[in-house]
């Protein structure tokens, strides 16, 4: 079986921390840096604020997961198809978009999780 270049990763699948995520997101999505960058200050800022490691924690799982999509060219291109349909407002439509949305994001952390042990 062969796979198309769109199934093939951008990158590696970069370990999850901050500094190997950010250099990621500078890599296939620059467009995101922005966002990353003040998302990451915000979930220090409630880690200091609340000696929580959470926030943080939270921050990494959600940028590795869309590291994790956006890497993979064709489940980045659905995830957007997607996102679009969700913003159409038909109640059926968004229902089915919602559900595969979240599948989607189920897989990415799950293979994540199963790439850190």
């Amino acid at each position: 079986m062969t796979t198309s270049a769109s199934e093939e990763p951008l990158i590696p699948q970069p370990p999850a921390t901050a500094t190997a995520l950010r250099q990621a997101v500078a890599q296939i999505a620059p467009a995101a840096l922005p966002a990353f960058t003040r998302e990451l200050d915000q979930a220090a800022d409630q880690s200091r604020q609340g000696s929580d490691l959470a926030p943080l924690q939270r921050f990494v799982a959600q940028w590795a997961a869309y590291v994790y999509i956006q890497r993979l060219p064709h489940l980045a291109r659905r995830l957007r198809q997607l996102e679009d349909v969700a913003a159409t407002g038909d109640a059926e439509k968004v229902r089915e978009a919602a559900s595969e949305i979240g599948r989607i994001l189920d897989d990415a952390h799950a293979a994540i999780a199963a790439a850190q042990q």
